[in-house]
């Protein structure tokens, strides 16, 4: 039975990332042209925009499901996470993802959306449940990887693409994976050192 992670330190973290995007989403059409990943801009120096592109959505269906997902992966493994390493992590994800686009998708001009980041958590969750030896971890890791790939082969879903009313960042996902990889690579770096 599926047990929440419901002290301070588990759920402040993502609660707050919830009230950014909510905050972004009201202020609406302003925010994106201050703060949406723009590659042009980010070229001229706006180099927050790694940063608060992620927190930004481009309809509000759109935060809904990124909004979903956040929940959805603090209700599985927000149990691994305290609210400043969960934060620092975000931050991470939120550089590595924008600079896989950056240097490798220059075709991607603009980009809004939490799903870069998110599955970089999903990835890192998973490796969390595996070092507590849940098999399920595995099968989630196994899971995110066969996503992405497909994604790539592909393409991404016409169907989420109408939700959203914009094309998937595909190469978000991919470099969001990629990301939370290397950040598990950190871990078990560590771990070896440890021991």
């Amino acid at each position: 039975m599926l047990s929440l992670p419901l002290k301070p330190q588990h759920y402040i973290a993502p609660f707050c990332l919830v009230i950014i995007s909510l905050l972004l989403a009201i202020i609406g059409p302003a925010s994106g042209e201050l703060l949406a990943y723009n590659r042009i801009e980010i070229t001229h120096g706006q180099i927050w925009r790694i940063i608060t592109g992620h927190f930004l959505h481009t309809n509000f269906i759109h935060f809904l499901l990124n909004m979903a997902g956040l929940l959805l992966l603090w209700a599985l493994h927000g149990q691994y996470y305290k609210s400043k390493q969960y934060l620092f992590i975000v931050f991470l994800l939120c550089i590595g993802t924008s600079t896989g686009l950056y240097f490798f998708s220059p075709s991607l001009h603009w980009y809004v959306g939490l799903s870069g980041v998110l599955h970089g958590l999903f990835v890192l969750g998973a490796y969390f449940d595996i070092r507590a030896q849940l098999k399920t971890g595995w099968i989630l890791l196994l899971g995110v990887w066969v996503k992405v790939l497909h994604e790539q082969i592909y393409g991404a879903s016409e169907d989420v693409a109408k939700l959203i009313d914009a094309t998937v960042a595909i190469d978000a996902h991919l470099f969001g994976v990629l990301s939370g990889s290397v950040i598990i690579f950190y871990y078990m770096l560590t771990l070896k050192k440890k021991h």
